[in-house]
């Protein structure tokens, strides 16, 4: 029989295959994306883990479990300081200064992604916010170990690649996955349907982030 998380894969299989044939992806490991549309992914996702780490916080002060309020305090941490030095060694590449990033205004579907991760943070139960919240950690290994097996002859985009298909990253989602995991068995039939239901809506929208970046999306008005 399979575990819930196994469930919530399964419910998302043809989603990651779309991710995967994604041409920004595609883009990424043979070389051919263009540094821009790199360069506009990189500043909008510096954008968006500021959000995600506050969704982790509040995740976190929400927690039924001190070991839980820790591992989610932490990698809110981690993920202002960890993959921030990511995009800062990108930025550094670039030339850009941290003023112009953070001035930058989020894309229509950023604002859209993070939101919707904060509403569920603050608003809906523990047990909904990790399962909104895990699309973004697990996606993103399963992704940077897919194009591993590829890698990539720009530099810039293989250090992106390694960063995601690390030990380091694969840790931080299992520890996720060993949470979801453990409410699923006391969430009623019910909320499990509505933790599905979450992590779907965050999966959708992880591929809907690559592909802003690939269209380089603007504000219509």
């Amino acid at each position: 029989m399979a575990t819930f998380t196994q469930e919530l894969w399964a419910s998302i299989e043809s989603i990651y295959m779309a991710i995967l044939s994604h041409p920004f992806l595609k883009g990424l490991a043979d070389g051919s994306l263009p540094e821009e549309k790199f360069r506009f992914y990189v500043i909008q996702d510096a954008l968006y883990l500021r959000d995600f780490a506050r969704a982790l916080a509040a995740a976190a002060s929400r927690s039924p479990r001190d070991d839980w309020t820790e591992f989610l305090s932490r990698h809110a941490r981690e993920t202002l300081v960890a993959e921030r030095a990511l995009h800062d060694s990108f930025f550094k590449d670039w030339g850009l200064a941290p003023e112009q990033i953070y001035s930058t205004p989020m894309a229509p579907t950023n604002l859209a992604y993070t939101s919707y991760l904060l509403r569920v943070a603050y608003l809906g139960s523990f047990e909904e916010a990790v399962a909104s919240l895990l699309p973004c950690d697990w996606i993103y290994v399963m992704v940077g170990r897919e194009l591993e097996k590829k890698g990539s002859p720009n530099p810039l985009y293989k250090r992106w690649i390694d960063t995601y298909a690390s030990e380091e990253f694969w840790a931080i989602v299992e520890e996720l996955l060993r949470i979801v995991e453990t409410v699923s068995q006391w969430a009623s039939p019910a909320l499990k349907e509505i933790m599905k239901n979450h992590f779907i809506t965050t999966s959708r929208y992880e591929w809907m982030f690559w592909d802003m970046a690939w269209r380089m999306e603007k504000w219509p008005v």
